[in-house]
């Protein structure tokens, strides 16, 4: 049954693409790993952690991902970092720039240029638009987070963010096709 799940999964991620089946591949495994998020913030900080669970509204928008790209492959590549995008705002929002959750930003970026092809400038000056103007107009659009957390919390928070975009960027990098023409 495990193994049959597998295969549908795969097949699932699956695109003659191969920058959509890379923007697949990082929006499934993110998709798998965001209801861990709210389980590490409660190992930190307890029930301070309530906020966190929001950050699962996004969760349906990152496992769509593939789908949008079967049907259109730019589509999809242009949502992944998009989504992360609004996700990352919602993470500040909820759990507050102190906890450093704004550096999800920098996978945006990466993604927003990798993703599309020399043809596709337009797109990816879209996609790139989205980070940096979120990143500039996160103070003000945002306002308090939800939560507030002791000095040590936010140490351990940051620690769990940092390493968590190293994570992201190391699975980019390592999911990267050696060969982007479309098939």
């Amino acid at each position: 049954m495990l193994s049959r799940l597998q295969d549908q999964l795969q097949a699932y991620r699956e695109n003659p693409d191969p920058l959509a089946q890379l923007a697949n591949t990082i929006a499934l495994v993110i998709a798998g790993n965001q209801p861990f998020y709210p389980l590490y913030l409660y190992a930190i900080v307890g029930q301070a952690a309530w906020p966190s669970w929001l950050t699962l509204l996004t969760f349906p928008l990152f496992a769509v991902i593939p789908a949008v790209a079967r049907r259109n492959p730019l589509a999809g590549r242009l949502m992944l970092p998009v989504v992360g995008v609004a996700n990352t705002v919602l993470a500040v929002k909820l759990v507050g720039l102190d906890t450093a959750v704004e550096l999800f930003l920098l996978p945006c970026v990466l993604l927003s240029t990798i993703l599309f092809r020399q043809t596709e400038k337009r797109a990816m000056a879209a996609a790139l638009a989205c980070p940096f103007a979120a990143y500039f107009m996160l103070d003000a659009a945002v306002g308090s987070p939800l939560a507030t957390y002791s000095a040590a919390e936010y140490r351990s928070i940051i620690n769990m963010h940092v390493f968590s975009v190293a994570s992201l960027f190391a699975l980019i990098g390592f999911a990267f096709p050696a060969d982007t023409k479309q098939a």
